[in-house]
């Protein structure tokens, strides 16, 4: 009597080792089916990006996306070191960064999922009407320092800027002050937020954010002229893309390569109409 009950105590010891195994191989190629996309870039599209990425997930929840910020630069130099799978910029690829990409290997295929325009934004008590190109420039060079050189109040002006490494920096630099340098006394502030936050509480402050960051805070949203017999435009989904609004720009998707597999199904929910109308919850304007 012991002997078979020895032996099927060791026939069932063998069936749970099988069974036991079989459940280990299981669960290792379910982590493996878990699918992760990194996005790293743009501060401006953070809250874009974050929101797509949400949805997405619901309709996809074999896929975790990741998003994180830190600028555009920062974002293209991750894509061209190989830590990220997609870049999100708000500027275009510089020459330099396109040439460290190719010694790299990779190949820097962009993607617009959407377009901004770069508001010029105050204190709501700041009696500024709109403002022209030129006087923008000359108040961010330092040429103006104090309100009443474009007709304002004696007051000096607190200007702010994104730091370096946002393409929202380097679209203002290049589009704006035509390449020219900020001025020492320029605040560089870390994030669009951040501008926001320091307008809401210096009535005579002046700064720039896109479109999204305009339904933040306590600020107000400055027209803007190309030159002293223009009309003054607010930045608004037509100005955007009539292009009658001077400081607009598109947001751009970076991969390595034509995207493929998750990456493209995330590039084309971006750009589907579920994807756009999120791109217009969030404050930016669609492809169409």
């Amino acid at each position: 009597m012991k002997k078979p009950a020895i032996k099927l105590a060791l026939l069932v010891l063998v069936l749970f080792s099988f069974a036991a195994a079989g459940c280990a191989k299981k669960d290792k190629t379910d982590s493996k089916d878990k699918k992760t996309v990194t996005i790293k870039g743009s501060d401006t599209m953070v809250h874009l990006m974050s929101t797509l990425a949400e949805a997405f997930m619901k309709k996809h929840p074999e896929v975790q996306v990741s998003v994180t910020g830190g600028g555009s630069g920062t974002g293209i130099a991750a894509l061209i070191n190989g830590t990220t799978d997609v870049c999100a910029s708000s500027r275009d690829m510089q020459q330099k960064e396109k040439d460290q990409a190719k010694e790299k290997n990779i190949n820097a295929v962009e993607k617009t999922i959407a377009y901004d325009g770069i508001a010029i934004v105050v204190h709501p008590d700041n009696p500024l009407k709109d403002i022209t190109m030129e006087q923008l420039k000359k108040i961010y060079t330092g040429a103006y320092k104090n309100w009443k050189e474009i007709g304002g109040p004696d007051q000096p002006i607190t200007v702010l800027s994104r730091e370096s490494n946002s393409g929202t920096y380097v679209f203002f630099q290049e589009h704006v002050l035509s390449k020219e340098n900020f001025a020492p006394t320029v605040k560089l502030m870390p994030a669009s937020s951040s501008i926001v936050q320091s307008i809401s509480a210096d009535k005579w402050s002046i700064g720039y954010v896109g479109l999204g960051y305009t339904k933040e805070g306590n600020i107000k949203v400055v027209p803007v002229k190309k030159d002293d017999s223009s009309p003054a435009v607010t930045p608004t989904h037509n100005t955007v893309l009539d292009k009658s609004y001077g400081i607009a720009r598109p947001l751009y998707l970076y991969f390595n390569g034509e995207p493929a597999n998750n990456n493209k199904l995330l590039l084309d929910f971006a750009t589907s109409p579920e994807g756009q109308k999120i791109v217009e919850e969030t404050g930016y304007i669609t492809l169409q």
